[in-house]
C-alpha cells in the first residue's frame, strides 16, 4: 500500500465565465451610460451650431398719466355707519362712524385710457334716508339712496 497522493482540484470553467459576465455586465453599463448621456446632453452643447442674429432691445413705449379729481359724499339725517372706501393708489379706507353729510376728495393717477374703480359702502343709521354719491372730474358717476334703517348699501363704479 502506498501513500495517498495528492490531486489536484479540477477547475472548471464556471469560474471564467463569471469573470466573462462581469465584464459583459460592465460593458453593457457603460452603453447604456453613454446612450443616456448622448440623448440629454442638449445639441447646443455638443459643438458649435449657428448663432442667431442678435436683436437690439426694445424699450417699453411711455405711459401718459392721468389725474382724476374724486369726491365720496354721504347725505342723511343721522350720519352713517361703517363706512368703507377705496381712496388714492386703490387703498381701502374705514371710519365706524361719520355725522352727514359728510365727504372727502382725493386725486387719483393712472394711466390714460384705463377704467378706474371708485367704491363707498355705508350702513344707514336710520330712521330715513342716506344717499351716497361719486363724483369724478365734476361728473356724478354713482348715486344710490337707501331708506331702510341698519342696512349696509354701496356707490361703485
Amino acid at each position: 500500500m502506498g501513500v495517498p497522493t495528492a490531486t489536484r482540484p479540477q477547475r472548471d470553467c464556471a469560474g471564467r465565465a463569471r469573470s466573462a459576465g462581469s465584464f459583459v455586465v460592465v460593458l453593457g453599463v457603460l452603453a447604456a451610460a453613454f446612450a443616456v448621456t448622448a440623448y440629454v446632453v442638449p445639441r447646443s452643447a455638443r459643438g458649435p451650431g449657428t448663432e442667431e442674429p442678435a436683436t437690439a432691445p426694445v424699450a417699453p413705449a411711455a405711459v401718459r398719466t392721468v389725474n382724476h379729481s374724486v369726491v365720496y359724499e354721504l347725505l342723511g339725517a343721522h350720519g352713517a355707519r361703517n363706512v368703507t372706501y377705496a381712496a388714492a393708489g386703490s387703498v381701502l379706507t374705514q371710519h365706524a362712524e361719520v355725522a352727514t353729510p359728510w365727504s372727502t376728495r382725493f386725486t387719483r393717477v393712472g394711466p390714460a385710457g384705463r377704467t378706474e374703480f371708485y367704491s363707498i359702502a355705508a350702513r344707514n343709521p336710520g330712521p330715513g334716508v342716506l344717499r351716497c354719491r361719486i363724483v369724478v372730474d365734476g361728473v356724478v358717476v354713482a348715486e344710490k339712496t337707501e331708506s331702510e334703517p341698519d342696512r349696509l348699501f354701496s356707490c361703485a363704479v
